[in-house]
């Protein structure tokens, strides 16, 4: 099923014209619970990897505050967490029994911390027909994006980017190497989903604006909530610029980055020194209370029971409190190392 997002409620660039020119294309990749093959874009699914190619490992030291776990571990715990939050349960019945909390204590109390070089996670296949305005070196037609489920700088995980030309692929790995070593938590670890793209217009977080344009913007927006939501009390007014017209929430390609409780630092390359622009944003859900007009028209009438894999944040990923984690590149050449934060 296709995701619409529904139109932002007040066209801010005509009453801000000087936001017109900074308008961006972003895609919302709209990650939704599925079996995806090798063959599709997908979150957390299967890749086209060829056979004689070497899969990618991690060889970093790794700080652990808690001990690792294995991709199987989360798995399991998932679907036990999940199957008990939907079974029905009378009224003062415990949410799981003491045989099932025993087990999950367990799958929890993870391992020794692996040494050798940790396989890397896929995280997303996108195909450029797949995505509008995505494009890669001269003849590859799809970017896998792989990473190392554990905490590295800045407590984000380690992303290595591949891109390829799919008819190259003759013969496909069968069984890719799974990770040794994966977060405690299984924060890192997304769910097999298939991509719903759809192009959205972003503009500027309010961190990336003159300061002049800023103010005038929040004084509108406290005044545009008041005449929308005049039962309110105004606390979200000051944001609603940025809340409800700047930045898409949700996994995405392209756009502005979302900016948010730190400031924007320089995104510049490493090796030429060119601005660097977003290429991929992982967030940790697709909505919440405070971006809720962003909820696409397909999952607005959600009904039944919501165990642990929340219709906002199907893959599961959890980056830092809940923050985004973006992934940068060089507008200059591919070849150039991309860069990640958190915010």
């Amino acid at each position: 099923m296709a995701r619409t997002t529904p139109p932002r409620p007040i066209d801010v660039a005509t009453v801000f014209p000087e936001l017109g020119p900074l308008a961006r294309q972003a895609v919302r990749l709209h990650p939704r619970p599925g079996r995806p093959t090798i063959h599709e874009s997908s979150v957390g699914g299967p890749l086209l990897w060829p056979a004689d190619e070497d899969w990618p490992a991690c060889s970093d030291e790794h700080g652990h505050w808690d001990r690792p776990v294995s991709l199987e571990d989360v798995r399991r715990y998932r679907d036990l967490l999940e199957a008990a939050w939907l079974r029905p349960r009378s009224p003062g019945e415990n949410l799981l029994t003491a045989e099932q909390r025993a087990h999950m204590d367990k799958l929890r109390e993870g391992h020794p911390p692996h040494h050798e070089p940790n396989p890397l996670l896929p995280v997303a296949q996108l195909h450029l027909r797949d995505i509008p305005g995505l494009s890669g070196p001269e003849g590859a037609d799809v970017l896998q994006i792989l990473w190392c489920p554990l905490d590295h700088a800045e407590g984000i995980p380690a992303a290595r980017l591949f891109w390829r030309d799919s008819a190259d692929v003759r013969e496909v790995l069968a069984q890719p190497p799974v990770p040794l070593d994966v977060d405690h938590y299984g924060n890192y670890v997304p769910e097999p989903c298939v991509l719903h793209p759809e192009v959205v217009t972003e503009y500027p977080a309010s961190h990336e604006l003159p300061d002049e344009l800023g103010k005038r913007l929040s004084a509108w927006g406290r005044n545009a909530w008041a005449g929308l939501h005049p039962e309110d009390d105004g606390h979200h007014g000051s944001t609603y610029y940025q809340d409800e017209h700047s930045v898409a929430p949700g996994w995405k390609v392209g756009g502005w980055g979302p900016w948010s409780f730190r400031d924007p630092s320089p995104m510049n390359c490493g090796t030429c020194g060119s601005e660097c622009r977003p290429l991929l944003t992982v967030d940790s859900g697709e909505w919440d209370g405070g971006s809720g007009s962003w909820i696409p028209l397909e999952d607005r009438d959600h009904t039944g029971p919501v165990g642990i894999r929340h219709p906002s944040n199907p893959p599961m990923v959890q980056i830092g409190r809940g923050y985004t984690l973006q992934i940068y590149i060089c507008p200059t050449s591919f070849d150039h190392p991309h860069l990640e934060t958190m915010q």
